[in-house]
């Protein structure tokens, strides 16, 4: 009976826990990646998480308008999602939530980049 209580109850800890990092990954979050032409690009995240469905905007530094997060998924820690830019490519992402920062990767008309997001506190 003991170990039955103690299984419990280390199970809703772990799913209280879980949840926690989840709803942490709310908010604005920023990181750079090179151009093809090497020059650092300024990408704003705004993620809102809502159990597993993660949602949102993606905005490039420059650019007048932002962009929906479409297909956003949480599971544990492994975010992705897709966004669909203006002229209708469609750019899927894939990332893992540290806590204190996101690393992405995405793949964008054949090119490979990788950032890492790290919170925006302002």
């Amino acid at each position: 009976m003991k170990r039955r209580i103690f299984t419990t109850a280390a199970l809703v800890c772990c799913f209280m826990f879980c949840f926690a990092i989840v709803a942490d990954l709310s908010g604005k979050w920023m990181g750079t990646v090179k151009g093809p032409d090497g020059s650092d690009i300024l990408l704003t995240y705004i993620f809102k998480a809502d159990g597993d469905k993660l949602s949102g905007t993606v905005q490039q530094q420059g650019d007048s308008g932002a962009a929906q997060i479409d297909s956003g998924k949480i599971n544990g820690n492994n975010i992705t999602f897709s966004v669909t830019t203006s002229d209708g490519t469609v750019i899927p992402h894939n990332g893992i939530f540290y806590g204190d920062s996101v690393g992405m990767k995405f793949n964008y008309n054949g090119m490979k980049f990788h950032t890492t997001l790290k919170r925006d506190d302002k």
